[in-house]
């Protein structure tokens, strides 16, 4: 049991909720409680079915179905995460404008690249490697639905804070927002070396 707590922890601090939520603070203040919830957890299930196939076959997915090196994929998806922070960096949390749009659409844009990236996936590869399929599918569901549950709090919390100290809001999202871009920043450049150091180790 501690195992799975683990393994669903490490997933779960690469989730990161606090994070995902100043990304997707239009939607938090677009949409009413219940919208937000159904849009979530549609997200959460596509990240949740993404997690355990990961888990389950591992690296295999891109070595043997598509032939190429998970190094690779570390390096580009540091080039998103990188180009993302640079963003943020000078736009604030409106860099991610594609969750910007009706409920029905946003869906998808929250599971990628919001939830399902390149570091995540890589921690359900970890957990596929350290767990029996079955349980390490488990581990991904606890760690979802406990990012999920804690990502509807704070939307709570948002919704009763905001109406008396709405400026106040806006200015936490905006310095969160800048401050996050460093964090990101750093993973992808993390990413791409690990990605390059990978790639060198074989020549």
């Amino acid at each position: 049991m501690t195992d799975i707590i683990s393994s669903s922890l490490l997933l779960f601090t690469l989730l990161n909720p606090f994070l995902v939520i100043v990304y997707l603070v239009d939607v938090v203040q677009k949409l009413e409680k219940h919208q937000f919830r159904r849009v979530l957890l549609r997200a959460g299930m596509i990240a949740t079915v993404v997690f355990c196939l990961f888990a389950v076959l591992g690296d295999a997915i891109f070595v043997r179905l598509m032939q190429l090196e998970f190094a690779s994929f570390k390096i580009f998806g540091g080039i998103i995460f990188l180009l993302i922070g640079i963003q943020f960096v000078f736009n604030g949390p409106n860099a991610i404008e594609m969750l910007r749009g009706e409920s029905e659409h946003v869906a998808g844009a929250i599971a990628m690249p919001v939830l399902i990236g390149p570091g995540t996936i890589s921690a359900s590869v970890v957990v596929g490697q350290n767990h029996p399929p079955l349980v390490a599918c488990l581990a991904v569901i606890l760690a979802v639905v406990t990012c999920l549950a804690t990502i509807v709090l704070l939307k709570s919390l948002h919704d009763r804070v905001r109406p008396r100290r709405e400026a106040l809001i806006q200015r936490y999202i905006e310095i969160a927002g800048r401050i996050t871009a460093l964090y990101v920043g750093t993973v992808a450049i993390e990413m791409i070396m690990q990605g390059v150091g990978t790639w060198l180790d074989k020549f």
